[in-house]
């Protein structure tokens, strides 16, 4: 299964980007052997409309545009189900064992993603109740799929 990350805004260079791309070369590394593939990170920007509405709107058109076709969409959204990081595993390899060709995560702007996109979503994640950056997100998620093949493999990085 490929996995792939929609997002809005860019990591520009600095240890945010640094550090996300240490965790998507691992998973590019570690993954195939598990049947999950790393697809790339698809970087959009912020739309520049008027008010918080127009904006998600805008930025979920730009975004569905690129998403592949019946890809599971995983929306990352604060009001999202917590998980742990175990069950954020099982849910990939359950995704994987049903022969989904994609999954697709997708991480909106400041204003959050519209509800054009969270409908359509199989899935609503959160990593937490606090809000985080859409930048810090992107570290979040690019960890934690890391950490999901390494838990996969039965590689010790994940000790429980």
């Amino acid at each position: 299964m490929r996995i792939e990350i929609h997002a809005v805004g860019r990591l520009k260079a600095g240890p945010e980007r640094e550090l996300a791309m240490r965790y998507l070369d691992r998973l590019a590394k570690a993954g195939p052997q598990l049947g999950l593939d790393f697809g790339g990170v698809s970087e959009h920007a912020e739309a520049r409309a008027a008010n918080a509405a127009a904006r998600k709107r805008e930025e979920a058109q730009k975004l569905a545009t690129r998403l592949p076709q019946g890809a599971a969409l995983i929306a990352l959204d604060e009001g999202g189900r917590t998980m742990d990081s175990v069950s954020f595993a099982h849910m990939l390899a359950a995704m994987r064992d049903e022969g989904r060709a994609a999954a697709a995560f997708v991480i909106g702007g400041p204003d959050g993603l519209d509800s054009s996109l969270l409908d359509s979503a199989e899935r609503r994640i959160a990593f937490g109740a606090m809000t985080w950056p859409h930048r810090i997100v992107r570290i979040l998620l690019t960890e934690q799929l890391y950490r999901a093949v390494t838990i996969l493999s039965g590689h010790p990085y994940h000790r429980a």
